[in-house]
């Protein structure tokens, strides 16, 4: 039987959303009148993919903002790229506060911000039941593996892995196949990272 669950687990996307973007001030004088309230709740996929293309301007620009204060022309840049992105800037701010306080919708918005699976991969043939079952079985092999420290695992430590897969539902050559796959596809990585997020609510 071969299956790589000894190695370290695969890279999960560095979370884009950690922490809230700076709230942006609407300057009346370059805003376009408002056309009605923002909606209230938790977030849309749409407003979350909105929001993930907004931020990556958002935080390039608030980057480049020295003694903590953004200039008149980064405040008019970051407003611009939100306002681009189809959201209000209040819209932006309340997800951008949402966000930063829900693992689960952190995980959701950097989903949201990576390309979709190529078509005909492994990534885009993972449906959502297998991420949850791939990082259940992660999260058992993850303690396993930290102990090894890079040494090869025993036969009765294969034994321990193997069955913290099967456990999960997954068979040990879908698991690798998406292991495999996770280390190449950013949208496979989020995925995982979400399904690992839900586990831990």
């Amino acid at each position: 039987m071969r299956f790589a669950p000894a190695a370290a687990p695969p890279a999960i996307l560095a979370a884009l959303f950690l922490t809230a973007a700076p709230a942006l001030a609407q300057d009346a004088a370059t805003s376009p009148p408002a056309v009605a309230p923002a909606p209230a709740g938790e977030p849309s996929d749409a407003e979350l993919a909105q929001f993930a293309a907004a931020m990556k301007t958002v935080q390039s620009v608030a980057a480049t903002v020295q003694n903590g204060t953004p200039t008149e022309d980064q405040q008019a840049q970051m407003a611009a790229a939100v306002q681009n992105s189809g959201l209000a800037v209040e819209r932006f701010n309340a997800i951008s506060a949402a966000v930063s306080g829900d693992p689960v919708l952190q995980a959701r918005a950097a989903v949201a911000g990576t390309t979709p699976s190529a078509p005909g991969s492994v990534g885009a043939s993972v449906t959502d039941a297998e991420a949850g079952q791939f990082a259940a079985a992660m999260g058992e092999i993850s303690g396993l593996a930290r102990a090894l420290n890079g040494a090869q695992p025993s036969a009765e430590q294969q034994a321990q892995m193997a069955a913290a897969i099967e456990k999960s539902g997954l068979d040990i050559e879908r698991f690798n196949a998406i292991s495999a796959a996770s280390g190449q596809d950013a949208h496979l990585q989020a995925r995982i990272a979400l399904a690992q997020a839900r586990l831990a609510e």
